[in-house]
């Protein structure tokens, strides 16, 4: 795996030919995939919204680093599961993650010549987040006034339009496979509520997902490489 790592760095680097950077904003919603209320893979019930920086390396490749803020509301009432609309349970729960990795585009993505530049992309890398630690006792949500934090895997599929220059527009849904199992407070950690009592219900041998859906809109500015200049 080291290895692989290794040789896909290089790669990249042998491939670069552009040295353009992107700063901008995300904005859009968020919702959760859980043991609590729909499980719907795409329907935001709370807003995101923050900030992204892109390092264009290549034509072809981006390195990539964001910080989001999002909330969601996770509601039984609005499940399409009889169970869970006769539970009623309702948690609401907010995140604040860093996320850095790699962007590829499908297609050649050159921001140096004029024209438009149009490339659907996928972007994956580590996420860290923290979010609001809850549990339910006796069915009724307890909050701990507390934060937990976990890592997860992004997994972003998207397309971007340069729209001038300096402006690009893009559209991106991506879901994050979390390593915790209480963003809807299902299975906390007995040892932060009371080793007296069982707090865990709904699937606890599977972790919960997020995912934030929204529009990208980034500056580019820096300089091109000579060697690029007559292409």
């Amino acid at each position: 795996m080291r290895r692989y790592i290794v040789m896909m760095l290089v790669f990249v680097a042998v491939n670069a030919t552009a040295q353009t950077y992107e700063i901008g904003i995300f904005a859009g919603g968020a919702n959760n995939i859980g043991d609590v209320g729909r499980t719907n893979y795409i329907l935001p019930s709370g807003l995101a919204f923050g900030g992204l920086f892109k390092w264009n390396k290549s034509k072809r490749y981006a390195w990539r680093a964001s910080i989001i803020y999002g909330n969601f509301t996770a509601d039984d009432s609005k499940s399409s599961i009889s169970s869970r609309r006769q539970r009623g349970y309702v948690v609401d729960n907010s995140i604040l993650e860093a996320s850095a990795g790699l962007e590829f585009n499908f297609v050649d993505y050159n921001l140096h010549k004029l024209g438009p530049a149009f490339t659907p992309y996928l972007y994956t890398g580590l996420t860290y987040f923290r979010y609001d630690y809850n549990y339910f006792d006796v069915g009724q949500l307890q909050n701990a006034n507390q934060k937990d934090g976990a890592l997860a895997i992004p997994m972003t599929v998207g397309a971007k339009l340069r729209l001038n220059q300096y402006l690009i527009l893009g559209a991106e849904i991506g879901a994050r496979y979390t390593f915790t199992d209480n963003l809807d407070a299902n299975n906390p950690e007995k040892a932060n509520v009371s080793k007296q009592i069982d707090v865990t219900f709904g699937n606890i041998n599977s972790d919960d997902w997020y995912v934030f859906s929204g529009l990208t809109l980034t500056y580019t500015f820096g300089r091109k490489p000579c060697r690029d200049c007559f292409e």
